[in-house]
């Protein structure tokens, strides 16, 4: 049986009067969970290699590997076991499952395997309970991508299992993963989009010489009519961001996100130095800006916004222009563009003229009634658009808060 933990679990290993081994591996409060005695058959003077498989612990050259489901904000070193597994983004840490729970009351439900106290596999999942959409887990909500991190199929298979069995007995409708092509080959994608990064190697002549020919025109026209950029991080910068994110939202026919999101994503990353906030203002008009987030040597550009009036004065080209500044001259070496919708030409042609690479993003969906990954579509696009596009954003703003936590 799986428990919801705060640590890994720590092994010790001691000799019994009778020259067998007794090990133990005690539980995060310090308590014995369990014991295995090993027969003292010693070649040389090396102590003995045991298997033990259960989902409370497997050892294997004398260190436990145990599979457990955890909340990962009750684990002080969660953060710190990511920066030594590869493949981690900024989406796996504590700071973007402490803004999904705070804002929409998800519960986090991570799938782990440990080896002794290392990180092993990886499969990240919250919890959405809605009355009006049904139970389900989802890896993660309102995340562009976030690949389960296993270090072979074994391990990811064991870990999906595992998250399908406690899905059926919370009685899940399905579990979505929001990647993890490389796991999943053979299994059918419910959505497909199109993800994009930019390479920060250079500096900043070679940055600029591999944008596309308009995107530098652009970047000058913005430059040569006076618009100023601010790079912030606080309260006030968030509200600024926030109503040009009302107007976008409103532009593509889609409610914003509640503003407790916005306050809680300043309070809990920017504030703590997670990302920043860039701002392009004519005068004092606030007219284009952008949300960046960061975590090792990778920066997430995760929402853009901008005032549809003000587009011929280029501010939002200007702003990414800055992004891409900021973070390669501190040392990152990649910068995320996030998804984009298949049919969203000309997205996609803006991103690329940044020089970024492109890719392809696979969601999977499992429904757990039938037993088998099944298709979805998009659910940005639809007859609500046009409803949304023309509604006063006061009622916009106020049906969005009430609908985002169960659409994730």
């Amino acid at each position: 049986m799986l428990g919801v933990i705060g640590k890994a679990p720590s092994a010790e290993l001691s000799t019994e009067p009778d020259g067998s081994f007794l090990l133990k591996w005690i539980g995060s409060r310090g308590r014995t969970q369990g014991s295995i005695s090993l027969c003292a058959q010693l070649i040389g003077s090396k102590v003995p290699t045991a298997t033990v498989d259960s989902s409370s612990g497997k050892l294997s050259g004398g260190q436990i590997k145990s599979l457990q489901r955890l909340d990962p904000n009750l684990d002080e070193f969660w953060d710190s076991r990511l920066t030594a597994t590869a493949g981690c983004s900024f989406f796996h840490g504590t700071a973007w499952a402490r803004v999904l729970q705070e804002t929409y009351g998800y519960q986090p439900c991570y799938f782990v395997s440990f080896a002794g106290e290392r990180l092993d596999a990886l499969l990240p999942v919250m919890e959405v309970d809605s009355w009006l959409t049904g139970r389900r887990g989802v890896s993660l909500p309102f995340t562009d991508w976030c690949d389960p991190l296993a270090g072979d199929l074994p391990g990811f298979h064991d870990l999906l299992n595992e998250a399908i069995g406690y899905g059926r007995d919370r009685g899940w409708k399905y579990l979505e993963l929001r990647g993890g092509r490389h796991y999943l080959a053979n299994a059918l994608p419910s959505q497909r989009f199109h993800g994009h990064e930019i390479s920060l190697a250079g500096d900043v002549r070679q940055l600029f010489a591999a944008l596309a020919s308009p995107v530098r025109r652009a970047i000058r026209k913005a430059e040569k009519q006076g618009v100023e950029l601010e790079i912030l991080q606080d309260a006030g910068g968030i509200r600024r961001f926030y109503a040009l994110q009302c107007l976008t939202r409103r532009k593509h026919g889609l409610p914003p996100q509640p503003f407790k999101f916005f306050q809680n994503l300043q309070q809990l990353i920017l504030a703590e130095g997670r990302g920043i906030i860039i701002l392009a203002r004519l005068g004092a008009k606030t007219i284009a800006g952008s949300v960046f987030l960061h975590s090792g040597q990778e920066a997430v550009y995760k929402f853009g916004a901008s005032d549809e009036a003000a587009l011929s004065l280029r501010g939002n080209d200007l702003v990414m222009w800055e992004g891409i500044k900021y973070y390669a001259s501190r040392g990152f070496r990649t910068l995320h563009l996030g998804r984009t919708s298949v049919g969203q030409d000309g997205l996609r042609r803006f991103k690329l003229g940044w020089g970024a690479r492109g890719h392809s993003i696979d969601y999977f969906k499992y429904d757990l009634r039938k037993g088998a990954f099944v298709a979805d579509r998009d659910k940005t696009r639809g007859w609500y658009n046009a409803i949304f596009a023309a509604m006063p954003l006061s009622l916009s703003r106020s049906i969005g808060a009430l609908l985002y936590p169960h659409i994730a």
